[in-house]
């Protein structure tokens, strides 16, 4: 089991967000050791971070001490980005991987404990914990916020089934859909707005270098053929000479006519 221990917690913020946080990667409890304010967990903000996690105020206790915070804890790794005389600091990348092992064990409790966002914890509460370790950071800006450097923490501990499933991409059109889609908007254009050969040169230059510079997906190509399908347009992919595979010789429905073809 994990037990994240927040010490002399300062922001509502912070505290609703750690909330969020236990509830992404848990299980896990939530201690507030003498926090500023004991009514930050009525105060707005705790609850606009903590959106959406539900019994909030259930699932945290606050205790006077951290000695009370930790009395019945088998392990505990206190988390200080500054270095402590007679205390080695581990980089928690190497030891996560036990760690994980030991909050999925029933039989043990580890607390994770974070200090004030002012000033971290003190050498005395570094001291009762049996481990310290660091986050490491890059040299532009080694100080981490409190909600991030937690959420950090139990997301490499989490060891639960991942509730999002792999989500599809956005379907991208072919290039044969692409040029279709080119042919077409420069016939059409060409045709019911130019009103010289000048203008019509402009549209249709345009048309190129919009068209080939951005990422089209096939439903932008569809959306395009049915304006131009508004506009009077009876065009095919083969009235331009762009062929298909056999597949896309199917009967003279609205989907071959105006660009669908084998990738929409």
């Amino acid at each position: 089991m994990k037990r994240v221990v927040l010490v002399r917690t300062q922001g509502p913020r912070n505290v609703g967000s750690v909330m969020r946080a236990v509830a992404n990667f848990g299980p896990a409890e939530l201690v507030l050791v003498a926090p500023q304010k004991r009514s930050m967990l009525v105060h707005p903000d705790f609850t606009m971070m903590a959106h959406g996690v539900e019994n909030i105020r259930d699932k945290i206790r606050v205790v006077p001490t951290l000695a009370e915070a930790l009395e019945d804890t088998t392990h505990s790794v206190a988390f200080t980005g500054r270095p402590r005389d007679g205390r080695l600091r581990v980089d928690w990348r190497e030891r996560a991987s036990e760690y994980r092992e030991l909050c999925d064990d029933p039989e043990r409790i580890v607390a994770l404990v974070f200090g004030s966002e002012a000033d971290g914890l003190s050498g005395a509460e570094v001291d009762a914990c049996k481990e310290v370790a660091f986050l490491p950071t890059s040299a532009e800006h080694q100080s981490l916020n409190l909600a991030m450097a937690t959420g950090v923490v139990l997301f490499t501990l989490y060891s639960g089934d991942a509730v999002h499933k792999r989500e599809r991409g956005p379907r991208m059109a072919s290039e044969r859909q692409q040029r279709f889609l080119r042919e077409h908007l420069k016939a059409v254009m060409g045709e019911k707005i130019a009103l010289s050969l000048a203008a019509k040169k402009d549209i249709e230059e345009s048309i190129d270098r919009v068209f080939t510079r951005v990422p089209l997906e096939s439903r932008d190509a569809r959306a395009w053929h049915m304006m131009m399908r508004a506009l009077g347009s009876k065009l095919s992919p083969r009235d331009f000479g762009i062929g298909g595979p056999p597949h896309d010789a199917r009967p003279d429905d609205s989907k071959q006519r105006y660009g669908e073809l084998d990738d929409a």
